[in-house]
């Protein structure tokens, strides 16, 4: 009697996931640059922005080897996500989630290179809280793979051990395997395809951290931009933020922070000092102008 090794049977259904998350992965081609992708909705493709050139064509092949021309939508350099859309699409929808992981498991990158899944294998090194990149995108969570992500590779899915894809595989710095997790691809794609862009939000001052009296802190406006909503609220040069919606903001960090997170066209109450006398001043969040 023949018995599978237990070694054997995870090697096996390893290959399994692998090839069912196959048919959603493609090559991206834009200039000289090589990188994957993956179907994110019918017609249209996520990738990460570091890995397209700036400008000229762009072309996609799908896992049965059939190329075509791709249109960029929107990309957000903050995250490292792009849009395309792909006329003539047939790979499946990737079963992206937003799905809880744990350190210590085990995930897969699957990606794709000269016509073939392009595999790899380790294990979840660290998860932790929402941060911000060295662009300044909010990432909903920072998930770190303890794996080596060849530069081809990068815009591939990772894939837990129950074969649901929980986020885009990018390298970070420093050579580390980071995850764009599922919730902050939908959210940021979403933008791009609805506006071309992302929305950020948008207050159009300049704040100093200046020290209070009571031993705290408040964010001095330094300067304030025309047209902006700062200047529609009727906020002035000198003025003292010192809360957010009834909450103490305990240094401009905080603050701006706390405006990243709030929904453009929020009504949002400020407790200022002005002169040395409080008061309050109702602004409208704004979508941040193009530069």
């Amino acid at each position: 009697m023949t018995t599978t090794s237990p070694l054997a049977e995870l090697s096996a259904s390893l290959a399994d996931l692998a090839a069912a998350t196959t048919p959603s992965i493609v090559e991206v081609q834009s200039r000289h640059s090589l990188a994957s992708g993956f179907v994110w909705r019918d017609g249209l493709v996520i990738t990460p922005d570091e890995t397209l050139a700036d400008e000229g064509s762009i072309e996609i092949e799908e896992s049965d080897g059939t190329v075509r021309s791709a249109t960029l939508i929107g990309r957000d350099a903050a995250t490292d996500i792009a849009l395309l859309r792909v006329e003539g699409l047939k790979a499946p929808v990737a079963a992206l989630a937003d799905m809880a992981v744990r350190p210590g498991a085990l995930a897969l990158i699957v990606a794709a290179a000269d016509s073939a899944p392009l595999i790899a294998f380790g294990g979840i090194a660290a998860v932790g809280a929402a941060w911000q990149s060295m662009r300044g995108g909010t990432i909903d969570a920072r998930i770190e793979l303890d794996l080596r992500l060849r530069r081809r590779a990068e815009g591939g899915l990772a894939i837990d051990g129950g074969g649901g894809a929980f986020g885009m595989a990018v390298r970070g710095p420093r050579g580390r395997t980071l995850v764009i997790p599922a919730a902050t691809v939908d959210r940021v794609a979403r933008q791009l395809l609805d506006h071309g862009r992302v929305q950020i939000a948008y207050l159009g001052v300049g704040l100093k951290d200046v020290p209070l009296d009571d031993g705290g802190h408040g964010a001095m406006v330094m300067a304030i931009e025309r047209e902006s909503p700062a200047a529609h609220a009727g906020l002035h040069q000198g003025d003292i933020i010192l809360s957010w919606a009834g909450q103490r903001m305990p240094h401009v960090g905080a603050l701006l922070r706390t405006l990243r997170a709030t929904p453009i066209g929020t009504e949002i109450v400020l407790g200022v000092r002005r002169g040395g006398a409080p008061l309050e001043v109702a602004v409208t969040i704004g979508d941040r102008p193009d530069r």
